[in-house]
């Protein structure tokens, strides 16, 4: 019997067995997490939380704290009955008690299969599958059989509930009317989370896909990249060899140069010796007639080895450093102009404004390369493409397919936008401005020198101030991507809108208040 008491203790009230990882409410009352789980999920939205065994309320879904004691006896108890965590035995079996295959609510027992047969057929007898944990099958108020349910209150009650009890008067249901009513809207509510189910797996395999093109797209850049660096560094290498080549082609010359004249001074050296011998031999004799005819045949150009030897060094010469410094700077320009062509491989390499999408208060240049803003009205023909609100223009050539990349340079003055729209934008009022619907897409760079991005009328402030006015537009129209970035060094990326075009995009412009915006040339 005190294994039967202890079970009973150990019995949680919704699932009617032994404790699984068991939780305490703050109103003391225990359950397993999982079963106490479940039924809060199932009061959502009712205003209310309520404890299954005395239907405390809590305005908020209660914290579940782990009861460790209560864990530990019950995990002790099921490791010294192991048979009482399986089977539940007949209560009238005395010798040898078989397994209940009923028990009896009204009479608090549980039967086996022989027993059973001789049990009361009684309606009031309420037949359930095997238990031992009958106190949420009765009124905790009457200690009789849970038979009603009332909605108002949202929980099982007795007959003198009804009667007498405090929901007398209420709404009042049978328990198998009110349990189809709950099956119906359990079975809405698993219907619709099944289909959120269903979404969201697809959103994660949309996500997974994703993840592994950014992966496959990561190593081909890197790919790309490493291979450009490595073609740059083998450029390098080879512009190394070529100057160090002709440093060495020039050292060589000069040093031949120089070996040729030390070994002509040498000579000279030899015959300036003879002739200062000579000439001692001349000094020394006191032979008048002899000095004089002496000197007579003494050769005079000996006199100009001085500013002769001062000539032949300066023929020499030294080293070409200038052919060295443009050998070197010319093959660099070389380099960097490939590493720049290889840098745009996009459709997109050249952009021209459409004079007739221009506001009239707007400058195109004879280039059609740069929108001004101008302080007087230009005398531009009536067309339909024309903003008449807005110090707009639009590109002449449209993207509907492919990826495409533009760089422009931007006045520090004023107040302009860069972006894209489509061609059926509004052509004057609220809904024209670049970023102002959900035709375009901008940067928007304001008086105050701030910085936004906007589409949809929705901006969204930068939190960094760009530092340079040199901006990249980049459009991949399939993906469905245009990004931002600032062209300074290093290169970074203010924003990407993400959207589905439905139209092709012309690239689109506005200048306010003497800004500028210049497209440049894609080098």
């Amino acid at each position: 019997m005190a294994s039967a008491d202890l079970r009973d203790e150990l019995t949680c009230s919704i699932c009617l067995s032994i404790y699984t990882d068991p939780v305490t409410l703050t109103c003391g009352h225990s359950f397993c997490r999982v079963c106490i789980g479940d039924v809060l999920d199932t009061q959502e939205g009712s205003g209310a939380y309520r404890c299954p065994e005395c239907r405390a309320e809590f305005q908020e879904r209660p914290a579940l704290e782990k009861n460790r004691k209560l864990c530990n006896i019950a995990e002790r108890f099921l490791s010294n009955h192991p048979d009482q965590g399986l089977m539940i035995l007949c209560t009238y079996c005395i010798n040898n008690p078989e397994p209940a295959a009923k028990t009896c609510l009204m009479c608090e027992a549980s039967l086996c299969e022989n027993h059973l047969k001789v049990h009361s057929k009684s309606p009031e007898h309420v037949l359930l599958e095997p238990t031992t944990s009958l106190q949420n099958r009765k009124c905790s108020t009457h200690k009789e059989i849970l038979k009603y349910y009332c909605s108002v209150d949202a929980t099982c009650i007795c007959v003198s509930c009804c009667l007498i009890g405090e929901h007398k008067g209420h709404q009042i249901e049978t328990l198998s009317e009110a349990s189809e009513k709950k099956g119906m809207k359990l079975r809405n509510i698993l219907q619709k989370l099944t289909s959120r189910r269903e979404e969201t797996e697809k959103r994660v395999q949309s996500l997974q896909e994703h993840r592994k093109a950014v992966q496959a797209s990561a190593g081909s850049i890197a790919e790309q990249v490493t291979a450009l660096i490595m073609d740059i560094r083998k450029q390098l290498e080879a512009l190394e060899k070529r100057v160090l080549s002709e440093i060495s082609r020039q050292k060589e010359q000069v040093s031949l140069r120089v070996s040729d004249l030390i070994r002509k001074l040498e000579i000279k050296k030899e015959d300036l010796s003879r002739e200062m011998g000579h000439i001692e031999e001349l000094c020394n004799t006191t032979d008048p007639l002899t000095v004089l005819q002496g000197w007579k045949s003494h050769n005079t150009d000996i006199l100009d080895v001085e500013a002769e030897g001062n000539k032949q060094a300066h023929a020499v010469g030294d080293m070409d450093v200038n052919l060295i410094t443009e050998t070197l700077h010319t093959g660099l320009d070389v380099i960097v102009s490939k590493v720049k062509r290889r840098r745009h491989p996009l459709e997109a390499s050249d952009i021209l404004l459409d004079v007739n999408t221009a506001e009239r208060y707007v400058t195109v240049s004879h280039d059609l390369k740069t929108a001004s803003s101008s302080e007087t009205i230009k005398d531009y023909p009536d067309t339909p493409e024309r903003f008449l609100d807005y110090d707009q223009v639009l590109s002449t050539r449209s993207f509907s397919s492919g990826r495409h990349y533009w760089e422009v340079e931007c006045s520090d003055l004023g107040q302009w936008c860069v972006g894209v729209t489509y061609p059926s934008i509004e052509r004057e009022g609220d809904q024209s401005w670049i970023g102002g619907n959900n035709k375009s897409w901008g940067l928007w760079r304001f008086e105050s020198r701030s910085y936004s991005v906007s589409h949809d009328k929705k901006r969204i402030s930068l939190p960094r101030i760009p530092t340079c006015l040199r901006f990249g537009i980049y459009l991949d129209y399939v993906a469905g991507r245009i990004s931002f970035y600032e062209l300074c060094d290093p290169i970074r990326h203010l924003h990407t809108f993400t959207a589905t075009f439905t139209e092709p995009l012309h690239a689109g412009f506005s200048v306010i208040e003497k800004a500028w915006v210049k497209i440049r040339s894609q080098d």
